[in-house]
């Protein structure tokens, strides 16, 4: 496509995301500077038409974009919108307040909701992706022991473990530097390797309760297949629902509630470097084929951790959610880093 066609293609999607109404020659060749003649601006928006970009939704009205002229768009983008002086500063404070991981995640799905109108996700860390920072194991009342595992990426998991028979304040240290010796550090991926030889490593008569506690720990951090997802800004959807889900907004609602399709919505950022935009019929789900969904990865350098982004309709500002959505992961991938929230 020239250059040319592409400012005509711009126009169209600017001022359809801003007014809401189908767009026509005479008025998009007064609203801007194109630099041709209103006869080639219709010529222009005839091709355009033509080649499935853009479509006439009534007879004698304007156009309006498709997913294929959003999906040239996009694609096209050579700079998204900068973020103010004042929105950065805002976006740190906000989330560099937080005082755990279940903060970080409920103050980022909040703010990127605000700042997009969209509807939020935010996938909290992945287990799989994250290291031992320290194992606490705290004797109970009876028989019982709490075993509590902390990640790098400010996850918690906790555990009751009936070991059988009570032990001291001395033996259930004992037990904790030996988890902490040969876990601390380690990736979850590797601890079912680590813990196979753990009971040779203390005394026979503790034996029995370290095979309880291991089993305990294998079934929270190893087994744990499901990932946790956030969500905010449900109720912006309906800001102009008639127009942009024209027949219902019930499915789009109904797939927002599985945990699944949150998660598959987000599945393909993998990468704190690359945003993905899914636009229309590019989503898998039927659902959700009057959406479009921008996510990316967050994390520590390179590494993702998990991912967050958002979804709207196709009508949608993509140059200020894009940099809205890059900006937030990047500030929670700081907020984590350094061995996560404390």
């Amino acid at each position: 496509m020239d250059d040319r066609k592409l400012d005509v293609l711009r126009a169209i999607i600017e001022d359809f995301v801003a007014t809401q109404e189908p767009v026509g020659s005479k008025s998009l060749a007064e609203r801007h500077n194109l630099g041709v003649s209103p006869a080639t601006v219709r010529n222009d928006m005839a091709s355009l038409e033509e080649e499935g970009y853009i479509t006439q939704p009534h007879t004698s009205a304007g156009r309006v974009p498709t997913d294929l002229g959003y999906r040239l768009f996009v694609d096209r983008i050579s700079a998204v919108k900068p973020l103010s002086g004042a929105e950065r500063r805002a976006i740190q404070t906000f989330l560099e307040g937080a005082v755990d991981l279940d903060d970080v995640v409920r103050r980022s799905v909040r703010l990127l909701a605000q700042l997009t109108r969209h509807v939020a996700v935010v996938q909290y860390p992945s287990l799989e992706r994250s290291a031992v920072r320290h194992v606490e194991l705290v004797a109970l009342q009876g028989s019982r022991l709490l075993l509590v595992f902390i990640t790098d990426t400010g996850r918690v998991e906790q555990r009751l473990v009936d070991v059988g028979t009570a032990h001291t304040a001395d033996e259930v240290g004992e037990l904790r530097d030996v988890f902490n010796a040969v876990l601390d550090g380690a990736m979850l991926t590797d601890v079912p390797t680590l813990l196979s030889d753990l009971p040779d490593q203390v005394r026979p008569e503790l034996r029995p309760s370290l095979v309880n506690v291991i089993a305990v720990a294998l079934e929270a951090l190893v087994d744990k297949r499901e990932e946790r997802v956030m969500l905010a800004g449900t109720a912006n959807l309906t800001r102009a629902a008639a127009l942009d889900f024209p027949g219902t907004l019930r499915p789009v609602l109904e797939a927002l509630e599985e945990q699944v399709v949150l998660l598959k919505l987000l599945g393909e950022a993998h990468d704190p470097s690359t945003m993905v935009v899914r636009i229309g019929q590019e989503n898998e789900l039927e659902q959700l084929h009057s959406t479009s969904v921008v996510s990316i990865g967050y994390g520590s350098g390179d590494t993702a951790l998990a991912s967050l982004g958002v979804l709207g309709p196709t009508r949608m500002d993509y140059p200020g959610t894009m940099t809205a959505v890059r900006a937030v992961a990047r500030y929670v991938g700081r907020t984590l880093d350094v061995n996560g929230p404390s």
